[in-house]
């Protein structure tokens, strides 16, 4: 049974990537329709991909609206046009030939989202994905892996997503909560709530090609930050409980990274309180965001 798919990347000043980005899509074995939402880039990316790609959907943002905004553009337009799966491909990603036969071959009804193993560009797992998902993937070691083969993670980034309709229609789109960085582990969250699971498929693999950004560390920490936001949105937890646990996990970053920055985060987390508790009672919802 053939499949329809839409596989949507999101650019902000990605001429670095853009051409293996896109003719990996172009040139994998199962065929996708792409979307490219432009979130008002400054580098030409938007002229580059109108002149040169034109079987891609462009859209251009007049602004940058962030990952997440971006995205939800794209998840409603799947929707509306019924396409059985969305791809989320990063900007500074592309896919192998095989990568979307391999996890359409395997996809279930109960999973939401699967990805292929994400490696760097020179063949070894991404240090992201291998600190996320690696210990689950260790029950790979002495058993052969068949193609149709799902290992359960807890969490897996979205630079490689496979969503299933049925998923999109339930979950929703990405939170306003975040604006970059935190939305995906807020939307598995909201994935795990609904009762979906999240896997790897690893007889797929794909490239998430990050390794020549350099991340300085008040950078890190700042990402640390927003696991805070995180935990105040999971809509399994009590709001109350999460008014006292991410204050302290907060301290806790700053005395682990002998850093204040963690600590002044406090005070615009709790004026966050009103806005991020409406939020989590949203993402609830069926269909949120959307």
């Amino acid at each position: 049974m053939a499949h329809s798919i839409l596989t949507i990347v999101v650019t902000y000043n990605a001429m670095q990537w853009v051409d293996r980005c896109l003719s990996s899509i172009r040139n994998s074995s199962l065929n996708s329709d792409a979307l490219v939402i432009d979130n008002c880039s400054t580098d030409g990316t938007a002229d580059y991909v109108r002149e040169r790609y034109p079987w891609v959907e462009l859209v251009c943002s007049s602004g940058n609206q962030g990952f997440g905004a971006a995205n939800n553009l794209g998840l409603r337009l799947a929707l509306e046009r019924k396409y059985d799966f969305v791809y989320l491909l990063n900007q500074d990603a592309w896919l192998k030939k095989d990568t979307l036969a391999k996890l359409v071959d395997a996809y279930r009804g109960e999973y939401g989202v699967l990805s292929p193993l994400q490696k760097d560009a020179a063949g070894k797992l991404d240090k992201g994905f291998k600190k996320h998902c690696g210990k689950a993937l260790k029950v790979l070691k002495g058993i052969s892996a068949t193609d149709k083969l799902i290992v359960d993670v807890p969490f897996v980034m979205a630079a490689h997503w496979l969503l299933s309709r049925d998923a999109i229609k339930t979950v929703g789109g990405f939170s306003p909560a975040f604006r970059q960085y935190g939305e995906d582990e807020n939307y598995i969250d909201r994935l795990h709530y609904f009762g979906f699971k999240c896997g790897v498929v690893p007889a797929a693999s794909a490239v998430h090609d990050r390794a020549q950004r350099k991340v300085s560390r008040d950078k890190k920490i700042a990402l640390k930050c927003v696991s805070a936001v995180v935990g105040m949105c999971k809509p399994e937890r009590g709001f109350l409980l999460s008014r006292i646990i991410e204050p302290l996990h907060l301290v806790g970053i700053g005395v682990k990274n002998f850093s204040a920055a963690p600590f002044r985060e406090i005070p615009a987390l709790r004026a966050r309180y009103a806005e991020l508790k409406a939020l989590r009672a949203e993402s609830r919802r069926r269909g949120a965001f959307l």
